[in-house]
């Protein structure tokens, strides 16, 4: 099973990206972590969703503001098989990583 870095990317403004999924047969735990390199302020939504467009109840952080040079991080989050982690952003100077651990569920 991996660990470590799971998933990355710089996300394009205003799009539902899927940083991550979970593979099939698979428990994993991971680190979210929103890095915002802009010069202001950005909006963030991060959601553990089942498809790539979340549901309403699917979201851990909505409307979120994360600060110039700042960071968002959420950790220890437990995932079963198949969940996404999706993350929408105001801005195209963010940059998402997921990292952890899978194990066979």
């Amino acid at each position: 099973m991996a660990s470590g870095i799971l998933g990355q990317a710089a996300p394009s403004a205003t799009t539902n990206t899927v940083i991550y999924t979970v593979p099939a047969s698979t428990l994993a735990v991971v680190n979210i972590n929103v890095v915002n390199r802009g010069g202001s302020a950005a909006t963030v939504r991060v959601a553990l969703a089942a498809a790539s467009s979340p549901n309403s109840d699917e979201y851990i952080e909505y409307n979120t503001s994360v600060g110039a040079s700042s960071v968002l991080e959420r950790t220890g989050v437990v995932l079963e098989a198949g969940k996404k982690v999706v993350v929408h952003a105001s801005s195209g100077d963010t940059s998402v990583s997921v990292y952890g651990l899978e194990s066979a569920a």
